[in-house]
């Protein structure tokens, strides 16, 4: 059992967890696919309405929903499911 421990480790704590922020907006329909696919995958993401900030929106206007990965940017507009579970 210890090998497989070893292949595939475990977090060992919540702490562990990546942070997933998810910017988006009111009706859009990407981000609720977006948001669905990160629950899916067992993690709830930190939500950013981006047309609450006129920084965000004018960064992120027209390529929403955009998911960040501990700092980074890994999604804009779709989120690969496959690729998804690799970052994870």
């Amino acid at each position: 059992m210890n090998f497989f421990r070893n292949l595939f480790p475990l977090r060992a704590n919540l702490s562990d967890r990546p942070d997933i922020v998810l910017y988006t907006r009111r009706g859009c329909h990407l981000c609720e696919v977006a948001k669905e696919t990160l629950l899916q995958q067992g993690h709830t993401p930190k939500e950013i309405d981006i047309d609450d900030d006129p920084e965000l929106r004018a960064r992120f206007d027209c390529c929403v929903p955009v998911v960040e990965i501990d700092g980074k940017i890994r999604f804009r507009g779709h989120v690969d499911k496959r690729l998804l579970r690799r970052l994870l």
